[in-house]
C-alpha cells in the first residue's frame, strides 16, 4: 500500500499515474488525493517556488477511473497572489477542476481569530476507529490513523449530523505540509452520512476550502463535518481542521449528493 509520502515521491503531473486501489473510494478516487496531487501538480510546473496556498476550488466532474493526468495553468500573477487552474482527466476524459489561489502575506494591523475548537481530549486519549474494517469504508482510510473526539459514528441514524474525529496520516513525510493537509481534510465520510440508519451511496459534488494562518505542521489534526442542511437528495456541510495546539488551519464547504 503506497503511502502519501511513496506516492508523490514520484510523482509526475504529466506522465500522470494510476492510482492503486488503497487510494480509492468505490469506483473512483478519492477526492481529497486528488484535489492534494492537483495543487502539487501546480508547484511542480511553477519555475519558482510559488507562495503559501491560501484558497481552492474544487468541482468534482465524472468518476476519476484510469490513468489520471494534470494540466496546470497560471491564470495571473500579481505582486502578492497567483491565480492557477488545473484540469484532472482519467484516460482523456475530464474528471476534476480545481482552481487554486496562492498569496504571499503582508503586513497588517488586522488580525482576528473567533473560530472556537471544540473542547475535546487529546489525540491519545482517545480510543481508535479503525473505519477501514467497516463493511461500507472506501479503501482510501486505510491511508490514514482515527480517534473519534464527539460527534457521531458513520450510519448510527444521528441527529445531530456532526463528525469530530482526530486524524493523522500513516506517513507523510517529506511532503508539503499544506499538499498533506489537503490529502486528509476531505476523509471524513460526508456529515450527512452520520443520519442513515443503513449504507447507502452518498458522493461529494464539489469542495470549497481556505487555508488559514501558518503553513500547517504536526500529526494529529482535529477535522469536523457538520451536515447543516438536506433536502431532495443533497446535503451542505461545513468543515473544519485544527492543529493539535487548537489553531484552526482550514475551513471549507462541501455539496454532497445522498442517495437514501
Amino acid at each position: 500500500m503506497p503511502n502519501l509520502s511513496e506516492l508523490l515521491s514520484s510523482f509526475d503531473a504529466v506522465q500522470g499515474l494510476e492510482l492503486p486501489d488503497d487510494w480509492r473510494q468505490g469506483r473512483t478516487a478519492y477526492g481529497g488525493i486528488i484535489t492534494a496531487l492537483g495543487v502539487a501538480a501546480a508547484i511542480q510546473a511553477h519555475p519558482q517556488p510559488l507562495p503559501a496556498l491560501r484558497a481552492v476550488q474544487v468541482a468534482f466532474i465524472g468518476p476519476a477511473v484510469g490513468r489520471l493526468t494534470f494540466a496546470p495553468q497560471i491564470l495571473r500573477q500579481g505582486k502578492s497572489v497567483v491565480n492557477a487552474a488545473v484540469d484532472v482527466h482519467a484516460d482523456g476524459t475530464l474528471v476534476a477542476r480545481l482552481m487554486l489561489v496562492f498569496g504571499r502575506a503582508r503586513d497588517s494591523v488586522i488580525v482576528h481569530d473567533h473560530s472556537v475548537r471544540p473542547a475535546v481530549a487529546e489525540p491519545m486519549a482517545c480510543g481508535e476507529f479503525r473505519m477501514s474494517d467497516m463493511p461500507f469504508a472506501p479503501a482510501f482510510t486505510r491511508n490514514f490513523q482515527m480517534r473519534p473526539a464527539g460527534g457521531a459514528l458513520p450510519v448510527s441514524g444521528a441527529k445531530q449530523p456532526e463528525l469530530l474525529i482526530w486524524m493523522r496520516h500513516v506517513n507523510a513525510s517529506g511532503v508539503d505540509p499544506a499538499v498533506a493537509l489537503v490529502a486528509m481534510a476531505d476523509a471524513l465520510p460526508p456529515a450527512a452520512f452520520t443520519s442513515f440508519t443503513a449504507p447507502a451511496p452518498i458522493s461529494s459534488i464539489n469542495w470549497s476550502f481556505e487555508l488559514l494562518g501558518p503553513a500547517p505542521e504536526g500529526e494529529w489534526f482535529l477535522l469536523r463535518s457538520f451536515s447543516e442542511y438536506a433536502r431532495d437528495g443533497y446535503s451542505s456541510q461545513d468543515m473544519h481542521v485544527w492543529d493539535a495546539q487548537g489553531r484552526v488551519v482550514l475551513r471549507g464547504r462541501q455539496s454532497v449528493a445522498v442517495f437514501a
